[in-house]
């Protein structure tokens, strides 16, 4: 390998790894502003809803698409939620092509007859997917606030009591509430999705929150006020997180955002791996098109403090991370031999305790995430440690999927709204198999992953001929990740 070409290498790779220390010090930032906030009593002003003049006008949005494993359990849930009839309407915004709009009908129907205001709202095309329908609910809505809950979400009967009350803040344009799960423990897939989304939930959501820094609504589990909607410029489908884009929109128009960290609204996990993928590519391309569209607005504003601003390009570059993380892996092989081709530019390694600190750094977030869900005894730090590492070596093996997504979010190629796959699966002994929505084509990345493997085993082997074992247990992670997601893929079509 040239001088030249290695000077590349070297800049390429340092570049990332640098930028993967800004976003570790970031979520450290983030853990510090958590564990302040755990200790703050915060009282807020809220409606009494024992005064029938103080109970607002709910409407509750479920958009749905071809969701007949749960759609009946989705609406027999949502009919208990406990609120004056008269204060309260739900909107069914059914896009589905399939039989299921009839078995949603009926249900309707049904539901209908006990007295209940639900409307079943179908409109001719998709268009704006799910934004486009929400957008065309809101337009026959006559509630003041807006509840949205996906297909798989099972609200408690109590959750409009804990929630909308705290709109008696004039200024506050969402309240949002913690995602839980009920099929955590299904699979190894299902309890890194879950421990992943755990420390969005609590680490992100309430280190940003506490500060005033701009978080968001996450599509789903939360009440926006109308107002708000319609002051930020309403749904637009323009980016594959309209949840994201318009939440951004109505914090620059200095809408305040609640999030409530106590208030759990359980929802199904992806148990397929196929599910997860269009899932994780919805969301990293989203992230990407949302940095693209609003980054600039972000920094040029004039109405919000600096260290939100850091935060909020850091938070819109989230899904960026996995490009850094995937250019860190792919170069490590060609950085390994440089190391022992160049003797004289030994001083460029210390880079990798970047690498490495930032490591130590996030081990320590998610821990402190963990631990305030699960518990802080031994036995659960002992289980924690072989989560994580569970969850990091998947990760890297998502990078090459994800990094895929985030790309084309950057250069603007535009994209159908692909709809993750729900399963009504609740516990171990029920199956995914025979579920029709499922998609039968092998995703192309698979090869590349499977080649990827192969790579880092390479790397792995490397490591002895060089005498230089201290990138081995990166490429072994990288190995087992990148094995994980190609076999599972594999075993999925079986």
């Amino acid at each position: 390998m040239g001088l030249t070409i290695s000077y590349i290498v070297i800049a390429i790779y340092s570049i990332a790894l640098i930028l993967i220390f800004l976003y570790s010090l970031a979520q450290l930032n983030l853990l510090v502003n958590y564990l302040s906030n755990k200790r703050r009593n915060q009282e807020a002003p809220k409606f009494n809803l024992l005064d029938p003049k103080e109970i607002p006008f709910v409407t509750i949005q479920l958009p749905i698409y071809n969701e007949e494993y749960v759609v009946e359990r989705l609406l027999d849930n949502i009919a208990k939620i406990e609120y004056p009839k008269s204060k309260l309407e739900i909107q069914v915004l059914d896009d589905s092509t399939d039989d299921s709009v009839t078995e949603t009908a009926g249900r309707i129907k049904a539901l209908q007859d006990t007295g209940l205001d639900i409307q079943h709202i179908c409109r001719e095309n998709r268009e704006g997917f799910k934004a486009g329908a929400l957008k065309e609910g809101l337009k026959i809505a006559k509630g003041e606030f807006i509840a949205i809950f996906d297909a798989d979400f099972l609200p408690d009967s109590d959750w409009l009591k804990k929630t909308v009350i705290y709109f008696k803040d004039k200024e506050i344009g969402v309240v949002q509430t913690r995602w839980g799960h009920i099929n955590r423990d299904y699979s190894t897939l299902t309890r890194i999705q879950a421990f992943a989304l755990d420390a969005h939930f609590t680490l992100e959501q309430v280190g940003r929150n506490s500060k005033g820094h701009f978080i968001n609504f996450n599509g789903t589990a939360g009440i926006w006020r109308k107002a708000c909607i319609l002051d930020a410029g309403n749904w637009e489908g323009d980016t594959l997180t309209e949840d994201l884009d318009l939440s951004y929109r109505a914090q620059l128009k200095n809408w305040k955002f609640k999030y409530l960290e106590d208030v759990e609204t359980p929802a199904e996990l992806p148990v397929v791996i196929s599910a997860a993928r269009s899932q994780q590519f919805r969301w990293n391309k989203g992230g990407a098109e949302n940095f693209r569209k609003t980054v600039l607005s972000v920094i040029t504003s004039k109405n919000i403090p600096f260290k939100t601003k850091f935060h909020g390009v850091m938070h819109l570059l989230n899904s960026s991370m996995f490009l850094c993380v995937f250019l860190v892996a792919l170069l490590s092989i060609p950085m390994l031999y440089i190391k022992n081709s160049f003797g004289h530019m030994g001083w460029i390694f210390e880079a990798t305790s970047f690498f490495i600190v930032s490591t130590i750094i996030l081990f320590i977030c998610y821990w402190f995430t963990y631990r305030s869900i699960q518990g802080s005894s031994f036995d659960h730090f002992v289980d924690y440690i072989k989560l994580f590492f569970t969850f990091f070596s998947v990760a890297l093996g998502f990078s090459l999927h994800n990094t895929v997504a985030v790309l084309e979010g950057h250069m603007g190629k535009r994209s159908e709204f692909v709809r993750t796959p729900k399963f009504n699966i609740n516990n171990i002994t029920d199956s995914w198999k025979g579920n029709k929505y499922l998609t039968k084509k092998l995703s192309p990345n698979m090869i590349l992953e499977f080649g990827l493997m192969l790579y880092f085993l390479f790397g792995m082997y490397s490591a002895i001929p060089l005498n230089d074992f201290g990138l081995f247990p990166f490429h072994l992670m990288l190995f087992l990740g990148f094995g994980f997601v190609f076999f599972k893929s594999l075993m999925a079509k079986a």
